[in-house]
């Protein structure tokens, strides 16, 4: 999408020519100097004073300790023919002898030529002057961009885009259906304003929309920007703050007055949380600036006059720390939450995303949207271009389907690493693996088993992979049972094959012990403390508010879910002892398999465990 705004000016190639002129013009000056002027002979002290005596001398031009000189048979409108240094103790003595041997005596001050003085005089001042000018000329670069120059340090930084055919529409946008259809009434009443007018409606003045990173906002603020065929102003909540209180209230009256002359149009402010949180948290108090900038927010979508034609969209991912006053109706009076894409979402945008890549006919966009759960669409585009860089270094022309899963693998673990394991901790990681795939497998409630790998990957020494069936969004109380049994799977598989356990499973004690808290305290699956939630295992927003709310429960119902908590996962602890020593044998086929192939897919898993 084109950027209307103005280019900052171009430097003029003609103001830095005198510089070049006068440094060449010095240069000259002093090889001419130094070549066309004859040196004089330099001569020691004493052959100095046998001329002297000689009656050789005519002519001598002291200037400090150094002596200039002229003999007498040479032109006296010529350079001088020697040049002698004299020791300081010699001053009067030397005086006596040049008179006593009619020497013509001259003294020169020992100072800079003329031109040297003026250089060296306001050199400094040119100096000064050319810092001063340069400092101006960046200060006014980036604080007034827009034209304005120092003046300019309070102008929004909204860079403004003009519709275009070319930009981003809705068809080049998967997985967002819902969300485009509550945009398509602001569209339409962007179109056609009036319609709504004589009906005596109006269009909510602002719209939040709330996701995960990377599920489309500001996409989909832009492809509604170019199907509104509407001026589109595009800032970052973090762009109005600056280090002078009142800065960026001056940027927020800016913008909204240049939306309001360009009406209908659309302002779309990214990461609003940087702007819009929660007044009066924190330690040390609120932030004046951010403070007064949120406020100009609300003053200026408060002061919109309902004939005004201009929507503001804004983007978060957290919603919970945005002030209320921000999210009441008359400011952002609608709300579109954008989920992550479910698998036939993630199918199509797979397929937008790799309309531009040459495909191998085995691709199978639907298998890889199926083994994809939880990705974003940036995630997906991410992984099309993973794979495309893959078949790129294979030096093939087409991108197959091992490269997709390859670049998934590597999306999510990371990259396989090339240290090698000895051979007692690669048996325990076997083991370890085995143990989280003998226990999901063997559940009930459990997801299956897609792959088991001992190979390193990122700070992983080894992995088990889980896939669902479906997507899902409501997870049961035997659903998370089982989940707590897996996550204890490799560290009980371990004690019942080498009477231990290892620092392997650090990672799956505090999953499991963080899954305990909340549905113990969340969820009231807990048998003693009952059905109440309270805020268990979530993450605060600010240390501030954390400190200053009041607590929802005693000490004595802390220990109470302390003991809950423990109680639970050394039942599923139990559980799943009782488990793997039901299936000693596949356990112990599982890890020799592991320690053969390294990586065993779900149809290898399925062949060794049974159905």
């Amino acid at each position: 999408m084109p950027d209307t705004t103005q280019p900052p000016a171009a430097k003029d190639p003609n103001s830095q020519h005198w510089l070049t002129i006068a440094l060449l013009l010095f240069g000259f000056y002093y090889l001419m100097q130094v070549f066309v002027s004859k040196p004089a002979q330099v001569i020691s002290y004493s052959e100095f004073l046998q001329q002297v005596n000689n009656a050789a001398i005519a002519e001598v031009v002291l200037k400090g300790n150094e002596i200039h000189g002229r003999y007498r048979k040479s032109d006296a409108n010529a350079n001088f023919d020697f040049r002698v240094i004299a020791p300081n103790f010699e001053n009067a003595r030397l005086l006596d002898i040049l008179e006593a041997n009619d020497v013509n005596i001259k003294v020169q001050a020992d100072e800079l030529p003329f031109w040297a003085r003026m250089i060296a005089g306001f050199l400094p001042w040119l100096l000064i002057l050319a810092f001063f000018f340069w400092t101006s000329r960046a200060l006014q670069s980036r604080m007034g961009a827009s034209g304005g120059g120092l003046m300019g340090f309070s102008s929004s930084r909204a860079r403004r885009f003009e519709p275009t055919t070319s930009g981003p529409r809705y068809e080049d946008i998967a997985g967002l259906e819902s969300a485009k259809q509550d945009f398509q009434e602001i569209i339409d009443y962007l179109k056609n304003p009036q319609k709504y007018r004589d009906m005596g409606a109006h269009m909510p003045k602002g719209i939040l929309m709330m996701g995960a990173p990377g599920t489309g906002k500001t996409l989909l603020a832009k492809a509604t920007a170019n199907e509104a065929e509407v001026p589109f102003f595009s800032v970052s909540g973090s762009e109005f703050i600056e280090m002078f209180v009142g800065v960026g209230a001056s940027r927020v009256r800016d913008m909204f007055n240049q939306a309001r002359k360009v009406a209908p149009a659309l302002i779309f402010i990214d990461e609003i949380d940087s702007v819009g949180r929660v007044r009066g948290t924190g330690l040390g108090g609120g932030n004046d600036e951010r403070e007064q900038t949120l406020n100009q927010i609300l003053a200026e979508m408060d002061g919109f006059d309902p004939e005004e034609a201009v929507v503001v969209l804004a983007a978060t991912n957290r919603p919970d720390v945005l002030d209320p006053a921000l999210m009441r109706p008359g400011r952002f009076d609608r709300k579109i939450t954008l989920e992550l894409p479910q698998r036939k979402a993630r199918a199509e945008i797979l397929q937008v995303h790799s309309r531009h890549t040459p495909l191998a006919e085995d691709v199978q966009l639907d298998q890889i949207a199926a083994v994809t759960p939880g990705f974003s669409g940036a995630d997906l585009a991410n992984l099309v271009n993973e794979a495309a860089l893959n078949a790129t270094r294979d030096n093939r022309t087409s991108i197959r389907q091992e490269d997709f899963l390859s670049a998934r693998d590597k999306v999510i673990m990371g990259t396989p690493r090339t240290d090698l394991l000895n051979p007692s901790e690669r048996k325990r990681i076997a083991c370890h693996e085995a143990g989280h795939a003998i226990t999901a497998y063997f559940s009930s409630h459990s997801d299956p088993v897609q792959k088991i790998s001992i190979v390193p990957r990122g700070q992983a020494l080894g992995m088990t992979e889980q896939l669902p069936e479906e997507d899902r969004h409501n997870l049961n109380e035997d659903y998370l049972l089982d989940r707590l049994s897996v996550l204890l799977g490799g560290r009980c598989a371990e004690k019942l094959v080498f009477g231990n356990v290892s620092t392997g499973a650090a990672d799956d004690l505090k999953q499991a012990t963080r899954l305990g808290y909340k549905m113990v305290g969340q969820w009231g699956m807990g048998k003693n403390i009952g059905p109440i939630g309270y805020s268990i295992a979530e993450e605060h927003p600010f240390l501030g508010r954390e400190l200053a709310e009041p607590k929802e429960f005693s000490e004595q119902t802390a220990h109470l879910l302390d003991e809950e908590v423990r109680l639970l996962l050394r039942e599923a602890e139990q559980k799943t002892i009782r488990l793997l020593s039901e299936h000693s044998q596949h356990l112990q086929s599982l890890l020799q398999a592991l320690l053969e192939k390294e990586t065993l897919q779900h149809d290898e898993i399925v062949a060794l465990l049974g159905h």
